[in-house]
């Protein structure tokens, strides 16, 4: 396929896409009926646009990820919803090449993001990889470098995935039994005792407590008595 039939095929797609009927194609409408311009130029005016900020506005890595984001999602919800599994295929490749690429950017950012109109070069990477042709950057690097190294890697990888996943579950186990027997320890500390049942003293007993003995009479009353 020559640069010629890419050109073709880009323009082919992007016919379709503005003929379709969706949020951008109603809001390009809309624009088309107040101005008169047509959707085709609005939508070439736009995306030059876009190609002078991500080079010279502030912001740009937020509008090169939506770029990277908005479409291929929305492609990939439509692709969820057809009936047709080639496509699925297509952006899921999509996706695990961004992934890799968002990795490698997450420790390269510091440096690349110094060199001179890098997010412009960022955005033609990314539609260059959800281009609509057989040979698109997703599908070459997928083909080349990420299938490759998980062939040669897969039978590690899921060695140690389900290594990890049991210490995982093991100590999650662990955890919950240790946290379950925390708390009734603590349950058992925290009930009060039951309180102390006292019998209270019978009426005949406070009535024979209160009575007090009779004295006997002292030897003087006696031998007076005697003498009587």
């Amino acid at each position: 396929m020559g640069l010629l039939d890419v050109f073709t095929s880009i323009k082919v797609k992007a016919e379709n896409f503005l003929n379709e009927k969706n949020v951008v194609t109603d809001f390009l409408g809309k624009l088309e009926e107040k101005t008169g311009i047509k959707k085709k130029i609005i939508a070439a005016g736009a995306v030059s646009l876009t190609g002078l900020y991500l080079v010279y506005g502030y912001g740009a890595s937020l509008v090169c990820n939506l770029i990277g984001f908005v479409y291929p999602a929305y492609y990939s919800i439509k692709a969820i919803e057809s009936l047709n599994k080639e496509d699925d295929t297509k952006w899921l490749t999509y996706w695990v090449v961004y992934g890799v690429f968002s990795l490698g950017e997450f420790f390269s950012d510091i440096f690349l993001y110094w060199f001179p109109f890098y997010y412009a070069f960022k955005c033609l990477f990314l539609l260059w990889c959800m281009a609509p042709m057989s040979w698109n950057g997703s599908q070459i690097i997928y083909n080349k470098v990420v299938r490759p190294i998980f062939l040669r890697h897969e039978a590690t990888v899921d060695n140690m995935v389900s290594d990890i996943s049991g210490k995982a579950m093991s100590a999650a186990e662990n955890l919950t039994r240790e946290v379950l027997s925390s708390l009734v320890k603590n349950k058992s500390i925290v009930t009060p005792a039951p309180p102390e049942t006292r019998s209270l003293p019978s009426s005949s007993g406070e009535t024979s407590s209160a009575k007090v003995a009779p004295s006997l009479p002292s030897e003087e009353q006696r031998e007076e008595l005697s003498v009587d």
